[in-house]
């Protein structure tokens, strides 16, 4: 990564201080939080997309001789047509004691969202979804000027993988490529950072050519921009054999995407935190920057269903925390502002996990 000035250093500096000071606390999930609501097909299109696609981008579309297509379940289209539930679940987690918020983005990749044929609409998708947390952030601080609130720009892991064929009786197939991803987040950075995100995480990773592209396609961005935001990257370890699903070890993880020289480095979804603790270990153990953990509420019970309660997730980071294994630490699957509150108290108070002496002479 280049050493381009940050375009918004003022904020880069108060999350630089944060971190130095305590353990900081990211948000938990958003998918887990609109299942709540249960929201049905006419809350995912709302009038725009009433006709089950978009009436602004095809105005003399007939919806008769060209039927639409369901929507419900694109929880990123609800940052269009329901924000007003988004920005209740990022300030639930806010008033539960989240110090940064991801944008509900995870899909808002042309690669993503070609399953509901509204690709076009991803730079708005991203750039609305940072503003909406920025709302909320500004409404955090203005209620507390000494704590900072911050925005996560997620880019999440696409629906498709670069490295593995989907086909058994073909190996060397691929349904996606470098090139493909590299344009499709290209594109969706540009909306978060045109948004107001503070950083950039490239999270869930279960296929590191995937992340390659991602980070190659964010470091064009700010080459073209002259300027660059603090990179936040969270690998997911896919069962317990302690790889991801292309294969690599925590530490094999790191070693590939060192060069990008991320704020953070860290494991979410999949597993719980009991599962997941050794490998935040071996992350906290080799990392030269600061390393994160956002596991699931536990491993999915019979049903599909994650039932581990805050106050079991909460004693279990609490112990990661008292290690020195965290800088961040948040929620994934099935957590939600209970959880994020108990984790949050079980982590105040506790020293941040120390930066190895050679990144801190180099930062």
């Amino acid at each position: 990564m280049s050493r381009l000035p940050y375009l918004n250093p003022a904020r880069v500096r108060a999350l630089e201080n944060a971190l130095a000071r305590r353990i900081l606390v990211i948000d938990g999930a958003m998918g887990t939080m609109v299942q709540g609501y249960r929201l049905d097909e006419a809350d995912y299109r709302g009038a725009r997309f009433a006709a089950g696609f978009d009436a602004q981008h095809e105005p003399t579309r007939d919806p008769v001789s060209h039927p639409g297509h369901d929507l419900k379940g694109n929880n990123d289209l609800l940052v269009l047509t329901r924000p007003d539930v988004i920005g209740a679940i990022h300030t639930a987690y806010l008033d539960a004691g989240a110090d940064l918020i991801e944008t509900n983005t995870f899909n808002a990749t042309s690669v993503s969202q070609a399953d509901s044929h509204l690709e076009h609409l991803v730079h708005e998708l991203n750039r609305e979804g940072a503003r909406l947390a920025r709302a909320c952030c500004d409404a955090a601080e203005a209620k507390d000027r000494s704590r900072p609130r911050f925005v996560i720009g997620v880019l999440g892991p696409t629906s498709r993988t670069a490295s593995i064929s989907p086909d058994v009786n073909d190996p060397g197939f691929r349904n996606t490529s470098f090139e493909e991803l590299r344009a499709a987040y290209r594109e969706a950075t540009r909306g978060l950072i045109d948004g107001g995100a503070d950083t950039l995480m490239v999270e869930t990773i279960f296929d590191t050519l995937n992340a390659k592209a991602a980070l190659f396609a964010i470091e064009e961005e700010f080459d073209a921009r002259g300027g660059r935001l603090p990179v936040m990257i969270s690998g997911t370890i896919t069962d317990l054999s302690g790889r991801t699903l292309s294969g690599q070890t925590a530490e094999a993880f790191y070693a590939s995407v060192a060069h990008a020289r991320p704020l953070s480095v860290g494991l979410n979804c999949a597993l719980g935190a009991k599962e997941l603790r050794q490998y935040v270990d071996v992350l906290a153990q080799v990392a030269g920057c600061c390393v994160s953990a956002h596991p699931n509420a536990g491993l999915p019970n019979a049903f599909g269903e994650n039932d581990e309660t805050p106050a079991d997730m909460a004693m279990l980071i609490g112990e990661f925390a008292r290690s020195g294994l965290l800088n961040l630490v948040g929620g994934c699957c099935g957590t939600t502002p209970a959880h994020i509150e108990a984790i949050a108290k079980a982590v105040e108070g506790v020293a941040p996990r120390a930066l190895p002496a050679m990144h801190a002479q180099a930062a």
